[in-house]
């Protein structure tokens, strides 16, 4: 489900162009804008309940991904070791699971980490068939990188099924100091076999869990009373000490203001005329989803993006949330 990014290449990228308050203040002081300023009246629930409200959402998606099957829609996100450079500086042997891999846009400058020899493998999931076929085809036809081992697309819908037990089994994931709970939705979790996992050796209970997990605009994309519960599956999978990237929508976000009063389904959150959502995070609710995972706060910040569009000339100002968040290490007993 990976959410559509407008950034620019990375010579043109910039993160603190103006100040994220002057346009808050600027905004809520505009009476056109006044809809953006309202406490909900209309909460996510408010959409159907939640496993049709998250079935609808996952159709919407996909259909989104049909459409835009030629991956003209995703630029590769070659900021991301700028802004993740623990990425780059980690130790040889990484994993990385990416949540809403979509068309491998974030896939491929973590993959050019193996030209370098580094023995980064990437597991990609997304709800939609034709956009992970669409990434392989990316990935592979991508020049300077040897992915043989290193890019395992699988399908799922991670806004109703947890993650499969091939990334880190009920077992493991106890040792990995998380919590031992099922926190799938519909009561199933795909036990670990060589027909649904066949990079695990014969022997292996799963891959023993992963280094990092990145989020690139994914988690505003689902309805937000299912975002607790995604954040805390994404930490069931990491390594003690691991950590969540994460960037998505800021609050007051150009795309934010354009929405009209009757897309708003929920405080922040909106509903485009093809059935897909959008939600604009703030600093607090961001640390707060997160924190309540029990998962600590590294960084956390707004960057804002002054930009231009070259068509018409007119300025962008993008807002986008910056975080990193660590898996603590267990306590000695």
């Amino acid at each position: 489900m990976a959410e559509e990014a407008e950034e620019e290449d990375e010579a043109e990228y910039h993160s603190r162009d103006f100040a994220w308050e002057d346009l808050r203040d600027e905004i809520e002081s505009d009476a056109s804008l006044s809809h953006h300023l309202l406490s909900s009246s209309l909460p996510s629930s408010s959409i159907g309940s939640s496993s049709t409200s998250s079935s609808i959402d996952a159709d919407a998606w996909r259909s989104f991904h049909h459409r835009h099957s030629t991956g003209r829609f995703f630029k590769e996100r070659r900021y991301l070791l700028k802004e993740f450079p623990e990425l780059v500086s980690c130790c040889d042997s990484v994993k990385v699971l990416e949540v809403g891999c979509g068309n491998g846009s974030t896939v491929l400058p973590i993959l050019r980490l193996c030209s370098a020899g580094r023995n980064t493998v990437v597991y990609g999931c997304d709800c939609s068939e034709d956009v992970l076929e669409r990434a392989k085809e990316i990935v592979s036809a991508a020049k300077g990188i040897h992915i043989k081992d290193r890019f395992h697309p699988f399908l799922l819908d991670f806004s109703i099924h947890s993650f499969p037990e091939w990334l880190v089994c009920s077992s493991c994931q106890c040792s990995l100091g998380g919590k031992c709970v099922d926190f799938s939705l519909d009561g199933h979790r795909e036990k670990p076999s060589k027909s649904n996992a066949p990079f695990m050796g014969e022997d292996q209970c799963c891959i023993g869990g992963v280094d990092f997990v990145t989020l690139i605009f994914t988690l505003s994309a689902v309805p937000f009373d299912k975002m607790s519960l995604i954040i805390e599956r994404c930490a069931s999978t990491l390594k003690p000490g691991g950590l969540i990237l994460f960037r998505d929508y800021g609050l007051y976000d150009m795309t934010m203001l354009r929405f009209s009063p009757d897309q708003r389904v929920g405080s922040r959150e909106y509903m485009r005329s093809d059935g897909t959502l959008s939600y604009f995070f703030s600093l607090d609710v961001a640390r707060d989803l997160f924190c309540a995972a029990g998962l600590v706060t590294l960084e956390l910040e707004y960057c804002c993006i002054r930009s231009v569009n070259r068509r018409n000339g007119k300025t962008m100002r993008r807002v986008w949330v910056h975080g990193k968040f660590q898996k603590p290490m267990p306590n000695p007993s």
